[in-house]
């Protein structure tokens, strides 16, 4: 096993500068260690080399004693340290370029290129792929285990080179293969520079708040970007074309949408995609994303969380006074969540702030300029509440200079099983469980039972119904997901609609062998396993109907 490099922290000589800890295996350590000599001179970092839980267990004993701002790592590795760690873990993430650059160097060895991805596929590499003549054969894993059994897979089917991570590279070439690294240096230097911000956003609401400490990682940063807005329908692809088209605009956003139909990540996207990467002047995606909750703050804490206050502006007010979120999110994004909330006092002050990009803290007369965006979204009628008196109508159009309307979950059904699919392979992999191999063939069996009920809780409901199905079936390893055992893990399902039968019949066995291959995307290994039969039986069934 590789060991951690000595820490260099007995031979910083400024402590003032940020502590970032690179944690890699495989060939990503050497590419980390290469653009680490760019930044020595800007931050104290030091290489970790290990990973998951062996690399988990290392930080947690190291952040007993020294400080760290910000960890910086990839992949299904990033992913694991960041649902496990408290200290913030920037995900370093290939670009589009980086895959066509590795996708070319894999052409040149072979015609078909596999291509392993952590936890979901690119479905623009179909286009790229008709697009450029390519053959390529696309996979996803949660863990290892997967990992390796989707490398196995590809091999049997003839694929000769594979396009992934640290860990699929050295997989690929543990199998016999060419693994093509997909991480370029301008990636891994983007991730260098997002870290420095990290800590500069830290050290900004430190001074900001008066030295009061909130974990960066879900007050000033926004988590989520485009990709995270699921699902291949029209409704969805609008709706990623409107986040990309409002993210060049410094417009005044205003997004409506049931509960748990994802408002706030929509609201990141848009801050993430703003274009500060490509040198636009005003960008703001590596700025504070700032977000409240209008409704869940009581009016005479919303005033002061939000414009600040000067020592002695009211009793119990922190010495010295405090600054407020608009101050915070000054260059960035603030985004008010249910604003239709608000009351009316504050949506006059409001009103003000935005006119006159100024802020005034409570008990003071200075005026302070601000520079922030507002995002703000609302489950409810604003129109309505306007005609009613309960909202402002010039703030309203102040706020909605561009709209986003967020379709329900059930508005848009055909999402629905790859939604629950990805749900629950992320839930299982939080849980260090391996999905069944037709673990897709068994969601798409309880369809028209998941189809059945209206989701008032949308996305954010799938997501906690499936993280309830995982911890079922990791207590039972050998249980399949039928409707009957979806049934039993949520009730719900069949009581919330009449309609619903109590037990949906899984598909009849009798499909043909290339039947079951498409319904398993391809993957032989997995319909093999489904007909109960080997992949030499099921290949020979292949061919006598293409014969036949």
């Amino acid at each position: 096993m590789a060991h951690p490099l000595p820490s260099p922290a007995s031979n910083r000589d400024n402590n003032d500068l940020p502590v970032i800890w690179t944690v890699s295996v495989s060939r990503l350590f050497d590419l980390f260690r290469d653009i680490t000599l760019e930044f020595d001179h800007q931050a104290n970092i030091a290489p970790i080399q290990l990973g998951f839980e062996d690399a988990v267990q290392h930080i947690r004993e190291r952040l007993a004693t020294e400080r760290c701002d910000a960890v910086i790592a990839a992949g299904s590795n990033g992913a694991y340290l960041k649902s496990r760690l408290s200290v913030p873990v920037i995900i370093a993430k290939a670009s589009g370029f980086d895959v066509m650059q590795a996708l070319a160097r894999a052409r040149k060895i072979t015609p078909r290129v596999g291509v392993i991805t952590y936890q979901a596929s690119m479905p623009a590499l179909a286009e790229f792929q008709a697009a450029f003549d390519l053959s390529i054969e696309q996979r996803s894993y949660a863990t290892e285990e997967d990992a390796r059994a989707q490398v196995s897979d590809l091999k049997a089917s003839g694929i000769k080179a594979i396009v992934g991570a640290g860990l699929i590279t050295d997989l690929a070439e543990e199998a016999g293969l060419s693994g093509i690294f997909v991480y370029s240096a301008a990636s891994i230097r983007q991730a260098f520079n997002d870290a420095l911000e990290l800590a500069r956003l830290t050290q900004l609401q430190l001074e900001s708040t008066g030295g009061r400490s909130y974990p960066v990682s879900d007050t000033l940063r926004a988590k989520h970007g485009i990709s995270d807005l699921r699902g291949a329908s029209d409704a969805m692809e609008a709706i990623r074309r409107s986040v990309t088209l409002f993210a060049r605009s410094p417009a005044n956003v205003l997004i409506h949408g049931e509960t748990g139909s994802g408002k706030e990540l929509a609201a990141q996207a848009i801050h993430r995609e703003h274009p500060l990467a490509q040198g636009t002047a005003g960008g703001r995606s590596g700025r504070p994303f700032v977000a409240v909750n209008c409704g869940a703050i009581a009016e005479s804490l919303l005033e002061s969380e939000l414009f600040g206050y000067e020592e002695g502006a009211f009793t119990g007010s922190r010495r010295g006074g405090r600054a407020g979120l608009f101050e915070a999110a000054h260059r960035g994004t603030l985004f008010l969540d249910e604003i239709g909330e608000m009351p009316l006092a504050l949506q006059t002050r409001l009103l003000r702030v935005l006119e006159e990009r100024e802020v005034v803290r409570v008990g003071s007369t200075r005026p302070i300029a601000v520079d922030v965006r507002i995002i703000s979204a609302t489950h409810c009628n604003l129109e309505e509440r306007v005609r009613d008196g309960r909202f402002r109508a010039d703030l309203f159009y102040r706020i909605g200079v561009l709209r986003l309307d967020l379709p329900p979950l059930r508005a848009r059904p055909e999402d629905l099983v790859a939604l629950a699919e990805w749900c629950l392979k992320q839930a299982l992999a939080s849980l260090d469980v391996r999905p069944h191999a037709n673990l897709h063939a068994e969601v798409v069996a309880c369809a028209p039972l998941l189809e059945s009920y209206a989701w008032p809780g949308n996305v954010r409901e799938l997501r906690n119904l499936m993280e309830r199905v995982a911890l079922f079936l990791a207590a039972e390893p050998l249980r399949s997901l039928t409707p009957a055992f979806l049934l039993s893990a949520a009730p719900e399902l069949a009581a919330a609609n009449s309609n619903a039968p109590p037990a949906v019949a899984m598909p009849a066995v009798a499909e043909s062998a290339a039947q079951v291959l498409a319904r398993f995307e391809g993957n032989r290994a997995a319909a093999a396993r489904y007909l109960g039969i080997s992949r030499t039986t099921l290949w020979r069934k292949l061919r006598e109907s293409q014969d036949s």
